[in-house]
């Protein structure tokens, strides 16, 4: 499979970029601000092999919790679960502001026959989610089978119609420059609607270099098609100045109007009450 663009691997210099993207963004946010929205990006997560019902009934009422008009405090974006849960989250969130996600195809590590992962997306979507996160097949792009990935990125994207297909590359598990931006091409090419760094299940999880080579990419495609692709950070990522670093990669690589929740998630389970006792003490 071609690339769409060329990427330069001889000038990367991956750390010294990230320094210089936040000492040039950093003087220019309102950090009161800028918690408030971070609030309203995340992905509120819960995939932990002991989840309940009732561990999913409460943090869908904590995902709903949030808003605050006179405040400007949003809701968060997402509640991303199990497919198994999918029906719950969809009945307790109705009415609201806020997403049914559901990772699935054989989350997560995608070893499973691409007609089984397709009839798992088809379920979660049949059960209400808004949005599926699905894995690549990191071992098939390893081995250079490119396009047994691009043909499960869009076969899932066909299934999944009209929802948004965030589509993981596990960043941490392809390890190289290279691999990471082909995994990114060959993601965007074959229908995902967002990149998202990682499982959460694995170290390294979500890394702001990997991140960076996302954000490279999609503004490549952005330049060339005029298409906007969404990108998502998860794994790891449970305090305010975390997501404040990969909310500045965003905004000094892709600019403001990807600062939404239809273009930017973060995947996160404590995140959420942290951003809010801080936003509490403003």
């Amino acid at each position: 499979m071609q690339s769409f663009n060329s990427y330069n691997f001889m000038l990367l210099n991956l750390e010294s970029r990230i320094r210089e993207i936040l000492e040039q963004e950093q003087p220019s946010i309102n950090r009161p601000d800028v918690l408030k929205e971070l609030l309203g990006l995340i992905d509120l997560t819960t995939l932990s092999g002991n989840d309940t019902t009732e561990k999913v009934i409460s943090l869908c009422k904590s995902a709903i919790s949030f808003k605050d008009n006179q405040l400007s405090i949003p809701n968060v974006a997402a509640v991303c679960v199990y497919p198994v849960f999918a029906q719950t989250v969809n009945n307790e969130l109705k009415g609201t502001d806020v997403q049914t996600a559901c990772v699935a195809g054989a989350f997560p590590s995608g070893q499973s026959p691409l007609f089984v992962r397709l009839q798992e997306v088809k379920y979660a979507i049949e059960m209400g989610a808004d949005e599926i996160d699905m894995v690549i097949s990191r071992g098939k792009l390893i081995e250079g089978d490119e396009d047994f990935v691009w043909d499960e990125v869009s076969q899932i994207k066909e299934a999944c119609g009209d929802v948004h297909l965030k589509v993981i590359l596990e960043t941490g598990e392809l390890k190289t420059v290279d691999l990471i931006r082909k995994a990114c091409e060959i993601s965007i090419l074959g229908g995902g609607d967002f990149l998202k760094t990682s499982t959460g299940k694995i170290q390294p999880a979500a890394t702001p270099e990997a991140f960076l080579i996302m954000l490279d990419t999609i503004k490549e495609f952005y330049k060339k098609t005029g298409k906007m692709i969404g990108i998502k950070a998860a794994g790891g990522i449970s305090e305010p100045e975390d997501a404040i670093l990969y909310y500045l990669l965003v905004k000094g690589v892709l600019g403001k109007k990807w600062l939404s929740p239809k273009y930017f998630r973060i995947g996160a389970s404590r995140l959420a009450d942290k951003l809010m006792g801080e936003i509490g003490e403003e």
